[in-house]
């Protein structure tokens, strides 16, 4: 039998480690499908915004000792699951997010494969590694030389981003496949000791007075800080001067942030992010696997620089097989695992279809923003430092596991108009913008975001207070 939304919130919270009765507030609205999918992106929308807004009222309930109501609409919570898409920034859409070569391609072997080539070094990698311009038409070419699967392994050993598409059963039998079989959904762990004690400050919203350093880009990892900052608290967005970025996707997630560069390629720049750990409660990051642990960041340096911090890891094939180490997006996740195969064949095609939103993406960075809350509870209540790891793997066989909508695929794709009632305006550094509303609400501390989105790099690598 198909799992009701309840239930894979009930699940979702179980996972994480949540206290019993704390759903008993929770009110879910809707009924699927609200996206074109065969997939339940609308449930896998719903529930994962519901257990992050959920935490954010248990916090509440802890720092006050009053309840107060979660509520969440299945149909706002699809369309947060692509706010990007409905971004408008003085009225006017946001920039292409893609490269012109990124996307799907037939190789000699009659397999297909996508390339992520939004950051210049992955478009230049792929180009070499081709040896063709920058072009669709000769990139389609070069690759009719090519085996799929030996181009994937070719452009993963330069460091590049590409990959092969495979059937459900074809992921299950892979070696990675196999290995986050045995992983859960989510890990929320102690990793190190510290004293137990409530949030400190005057609790305006449920994280107010938590300091949270966002080492992240593109989506995931964004939506996270952006959801944190959403319930009261104070997020730094931490990037590197000259390091690529979507400015669409920053201006989206940047809401409620303030934006610091700091260059961690230098003894200074690494000194200054280690004083800011010191006064950090949550440090978030996405970079690729040991990127930042080389750099002297890793969950045990950060716990014992900071004793009782939050750290938050994502990665894109997760903690434990042979692509643990290996680079990736939703897209390519969701080529390499199934999810694109599964779509193509509910919908009578032979080419990848893709997701209609970023679901692996969106979903990863409410359970990030979950498992962080989590564990500032399980901080408050026990003492500890904490470690939170959540994959867009992992995430994507939970989806793929809520089971499948016969007729989703014929469901109405809603455009700007058919949005226009979830959409709010705000100032940023940008322009005016138009943008997507929080789906999760609380009755008595709705979510806002304090700060307007601002270009990386804004502001001082300080803390606000």
């Amino acid at each position: 039998m198909t799992a009701t939304v309840d239930q894979i919130l009930a699940d979702l919270w179980q996972v994480a480690g949540g206290h019993a009765g704390a759903l008993d507030d929770v009110t879910l609205s809707g009924a699927e499908p609200v996206l074109p999918s065969s997939f339940r992106v609308g449930a896998a929308a719903q529930a994962s915004i519901a257990a992050a807004t959920a935490a954010a009222a248990e916090l509440w309930r802890l720092r006050t000792g009053r309840h107060q109501r979660v509520s969440v609409d299945m149909r706002h919570a699809a369309v947060e699951f692509r706010s990007e898409r409905y971004l408008r920034v003085a009225g006017r859409p946001a920039t292409e997010l893609w490269d012109k070569i990124a996307g799907t391609y037939r190789c000699g072997d009659g397999r297909w494969v996508r390339l992520h080539t939004n950051f210049p070094h992955h478009r230049d990698g792929v180009l070499k590694l081709l040896d063709c311009a920058h072009d669709r038409d000769a990139v389609a070419k070069a690759l009719s030389g090519w085996k799929a699967e030996a181009f994937e392994q070719a452009a993963a050993d330069a460091g590049l981003v590409v990959a092969m598409m495979r059937s459900p059963a074809e992921w299950d039998a892979h070696p990675q496949g196999q290995a986050l079989a045995d992983l859960p959904l989510m890990r929320v762990e102690k990793i190190g000791d510290a004293p137990a004690g409530e949030l400190p400050g005057d609790p305006q919203q449920p994280l107010s007075g938590v300091r949270v350093l966002d080492l992240t880009r593109i989506i995931a990892g964004p939506v996270c800080g952006r959801t944190l900052a959403a319930h009261g608290a104070d997020v730094l967005n931490i990037s590197g001067p000259g390091l690529p970025s979507v400015e669409p996707l920053v201006i989206d997630t940047g809401r409620g942030k303030r934006a610091a560069h700091i260059d961690l390629r230098t003894p200074e720049g690494r000194e200054t992010l280690r004083t800011l750990v010191r006064g950090a409660d949550v440090f978030v990051q996405g970079y690729r696997p040991n990127a930042i642990a080389g750099l002297g960041f890793d969950p045990a340096t950060l716990a014992a620089l900071r004793p009782g911090i939050v750290c938050v890891t994502l990665s894109a094939y997760g903690e434990a097989g042979p692509w643990a180490d290996r680079r990736g997006f939703d897209s390519l996740v969701q080529t390499a695992s199934g999810i694109n195969h599964a779509e193509a064949q509910a919908a009578g095609i032979t080419e990848p279809k893709p997701l209609p939103c970023q679901a692996l993406d969106h979903a990863s960075g409410y359970l990030l923003a979950l498992g962080a809350m989590i564990a500032l509870l399980r901080r408050a209540r026990e003492g500890g430092s904490w470690h939170v790891r959540v994959s867009l793997a992992q995430t994507g066989r939970w989806i793929a596991g809520l089971g499948r909508l016969e007729a989703g695929l014929g469901g109405h794709d809603p455009g700007l108009e058919d949005v226009r009632d979830l959409l709010e305006e705000s100032d940023s550094g940008f322009g005016r913008l138009t943008a997507v509303r929080h789906a999760g609400q609380l009755s008595e501390t709705p979510p806002r975001w304090a700060c307007p989105a601002v270009p990386l790099g804004t502001h001082r690598p300080v803390w606000a207070s």
